[in-house]
């Protein structure tokens, strides 16, 4: 794989008309090789002086008649990033997301990809709940069928989850998680629900059911979103495509 090139990982998981759909693709980041499936989160710049958002990966798929490689994602700001900035109703750990999904080529996407996000201070640091009984494939278990259910669409990642695994991925590289307002104060509930629970049951059954997120990082990084804004200069951009 040339080191500036895209390609898809995995097999087509879908066809509509003249589109074939995919769940991941591979690039190389830094140098380095990578791969995103969808519901992946990951730091973005659309462009050199704009913010760091954040992107979550919601769409792939390849147009038959020109090859061309295409991404649908949606983009998610800081408070102060936005127009309206950041006031007192905003969480120390909230984002605001784009109204409209962003279309952008597949090689733009990679190209948006960013690694230096030390910058970036926000976001609940909380040590992930190690369920003992049933290990780390039991983790990733769990986090494959959060990621279903989070998608609604059935897909089966375990051949993906493969390809990162032999690709020596680590878990470091993805572990951005946004939720929805409810899910992050039910996270935040149980967080301290177990704080004093011996881990023999800490189980993923256990951390589940109090509404619990199952996340493989070892530092995962929470935030949550509760509101959209029209970005003013997202149009603008050369990189997004209109017309697809």
């Amino acid at each position: 794989m040339e080191p500036n090139s895209v390609q898809w990982v995995g097999s087509p998981c879908g066809l509509h008309g003249p589109y074939i759909f995919y769940k991941a693709f591979q690039f190389h980041l830094e140098g380095r090789p990578r791969i995103l499936s969808l519901g992946d989160f990951f730091f973005v710049r659309c462009k050199p002086e704009d913010p760091i958002c954040i992107a979550e990966l919601q769409l792939l798929w390849e147009e038959r008649t020109t090859r061309q490689l295409l991404s649908s994602s949606k983009l998610y700001f800081l408070p102060e990033d936005t127009p309206q900035g950041r006031n007192s109703d905003h969480g120390e750990d909230e984002v605001i997301a784009v109204s409209e999904k962003v279309t952008v080529k597949l090689e733009d996407l990679a190209k948006w990809a960013h690694s230096d996000f030390s910058k970036w201070k926000c976001g609940l640091r909380a040590d992930p709940v190690i369920p003992m009984e049933l290990g780390k494939n039991g983790q990733k278990e769990a986090l494959m069928r959060y990621r279903q259910s989070t998608l609604n669409s059935g897909l089966n990642f375990k051949d993906i989850l493969k390809e990162k695994a032999d690709l020596g991925e680590d878990d470091e590289d993805s572990n951005l998680l946004i939720l929805s307002y409810p899910q992050y104060c039910r996270y935040r509930s149980m967080l301290k629900r177990v704080q004093d629970k011996p881990s023999s049951i800490l189980t993923d059954q256990f951390v589940l059911a109090l509404g619990g997120i199952a996340v493989i990082s070892k530092n995962p990084q929470i935030l949550y979103c509760r509101d959209t804004f029209d970005h003013p200069t997202l149009i603008e951009n050369e990189s997004v495509c209109d017309e697809f």
